[in-house]
Formats: C-alpha cells, structure tokens, sequence
C-alpha cells in the first residue's frame, strides 16, 4: 500500500461552511415568552419569564379566558467614545403571548407583580351564574 494521502485544502473550508454557516449579521429570533399556568381552586396564577425588560414595558390584557401578555426590550446604546461594537446577540423588541383559561377571569381582582425578570399574574376566577329559573306566568 502507498502511504500517500491526498489533502484537498478546499475540503476543509466546505466542511467548515456547512457545519458552521456564515453568520450575515441578522438580528437573532424573538425569544418566545416562557410560561408556566397552576389551576387553583379559586384561579390561576401564571408565572411569565420576561428578562431585561422594565416593568413599565409589559402589558397585560385579560379579555374574559383570553390573558395576552406583551414586552417591549428596548436597545440601549452603551457605546463608549473610543469603543465599537463588534457583536450583539441580545435581542431587542416585542414579543407576545396571548393564551385562554378553562373559565373567565374576574379583571377587576387580577394582580401582577414583576421581579428578577418574572412576572407573577393571580387570576381569580369569575363566580359562575347561576341559571335562574324563570316562573310562567
């Protein structure tokens, strides 16, 4: 047997380009709002990841069943003189969450509450109506 190997530089360079594809610059995906729902006896309570984001930069809407949940990221420019930036990975933006309960939410008696990049929603579920009996006159 020969102990010649053949070495195309070239096939290291493709086997890099598929493997490791060639970043253009795009702005990196909107992180899904991560969410976590209990059921308890008198309601719900949800617990929402939103990290980086000021508490006045998150609504949220209850629409009967219907809880959405939306966040703004806004970019900061931290950019000293002298410095440039060479890569940001952070992600800035909206993003939302809109999702619907087994039974309505009383609005008037939900409670947020925002800290260490979670958000905390009770809410109490709706006292449901009784049917009425109407009587025939």
């Amino acid at each position: 047997m020969n102990g010649v190997i053949r070495r195309d530089p070239l096939d290291d360079f493709f086997r890099g380009f598929f493997v490791r594809p060639v970043d253009f610059g795009n702005q990196p995906d909107a992180p899904a709002l991560k969410i976590d729902v209990k059921e308890q006896e008198s309601g719900y309570l949800v617990h929402a990841e939103i990290p980086g984001v000021k508490r006045e930069d998150i609504n949220v809407a209850v629409d009967g069943p219907v809880v959405s949940i939306s966040a703004e990221r806004r970019e900061e420019k931290d950019v000293k003189e002298g410095e440039r930036v060479l890569r940001t990975e952070r992600y800035f933006g909206k993003v939302s969450r809109s999702f619907q309960l087994a039974q309505e939410i009383d609005e008037s008696k939900v409670v947020a509450k925002y800290a260490d990049g979670v958000l905390e929603l009770s809410l109490p579920k709706k006292a449901a109506t009784q049917a009425r009996r109407i009587t025939i006159q």
